[in-house]
């Protein structure tokens, strides 16, 4: 099997990177694929799902109707499903993203306070997500950033629990609020402060290895070795290693063991598995399920041992 012609037989969203990412399709080839998003496959299906009060599945942050009894947590609310279309690549100035952007500008509340989406909420794990979106999608975020550096910890990282009395950083946390201050610092421009306190948050992820206690060297939790996909908003080692090459940072002696963890599972046909999906309600799959070839894992781990220097 050819690796490359297999990930090309996919979806315009994954296609569109795969050809962007590991191979030297011209602009066009690129600009063509990628508008495809929003009239086939996965980006046109998550599209036509939301309501007409702007929502995805009736709510922000959780469906509406929901029952906490449910197994796991659900993943079909406005938040996921924007956070889709964004890692899909939907174009941001595209008809279909600004009707959709619009209509949860107007419509949407966070289930915590009442707030309007781009506001944000409480939670610096959620406001993260929300600086993504907003950033990406041309929405004004400046108030949350300002929040999310006023909340950042002593150690470098955020924690959901810092309100609860928390002073230790959580990767689940720091992840998803660096990648938000990323997003914002390259639509919005970066200023010193926000610049500041990145380089705190990736410092606190290197000095620890992307996955040890700084005080022992222990593993922090063994489920980060198994690289799931949509990470939702969860950490692991893969999703730590690709911010950094999103950033656009040398690699780092720091995160040397992180990228022999990804070299090791590399399958000997040159495909990743996907290995830990979050369990709960979601839209449709985007792979074919644990235990087997994963299109998005395998992107992912390619495009961060490119970046890394592999051949």
């Amino acid at each position: 099997m050819d690796v490359l012609d297999w990930l090309l037989d996919s979806d315009p969203a994954l296609r569109w990177q795969v050809l962007r990412d590991l191979t030297d399709a011209p602009p066009d080839q690129l600009r063509a694929e990628r508008a495809r998003i929003e009239t086939e496959g996965w980006g046109a299906r998550l599209l036509e799902l939301q309501g007409e009060d702007g929502q995805w599945d009736g709510g922000t942050y959780y469906p509406s109707p929901y029952d906490d009894a449910e197994p796991g947590q659900p993943w079909t609310a406005t938040t996921y499903s924007l956070l889709l279309l964004r890692e899909f690549g939907l174009d941001p100035e595209s008809a279909a993203a600004r009707t959709a952007v619009a209509r949860v500008r107007e419509g949407s509340r966070w289930e915590e306070g009442g707030q309007r989406f781009f506001d944000g909420e409480v939670e610096p794990c959620i406001n993260g997500m929300t600086v993504a979106l907003g950033a990406y999608f041309g929405e004004q975020v400046d108030g949350v950033v300002a929040r999310l550096l006023d909340e950042q910890l002593d150690d470098g990282g955020w924690n959901c629990e810092a309100e609860r009395g928390s002073t230790r950083s959580s990767f689940d946390t720091t992840i998803n609020v660096l990648e938000g201050l990323l997003a914002y610092g390259r639509t919005a421009g970066d200023t010193p402060e926000v610049t500041s306190a990145r380089g705190r948050g990736e410092d606190y992820l290197l000095d620890r290895g992307l996955l040890r206690r700084k005080s022992t060297g222990e593993l922090i939790n063994p489920a980060w070795l198994q690289f799931s996909h949509p990470t939702r908003w969860h950490y692991d080692v893969l999703r730590g290693l690709d911010y950094f090459r999103a950033s656009g940072r040398e690699p780092d002696p720091r995160a040397a063991e992180a990228l022999e963890l990804v070299r090791g599972k590399g399958r000997p046909d040159g495909t990743w598995l996907l290995e830990n999906s979050h369990p709960g309600r979601s839209h449709f799959p985007l792979d074919d399920g644990d235990g087997l070839p994963s299109r998005w894992n395998t992107l992912r781990a390619l495009r961060v041992l490119g970046w890394a220097g592999d051949a």
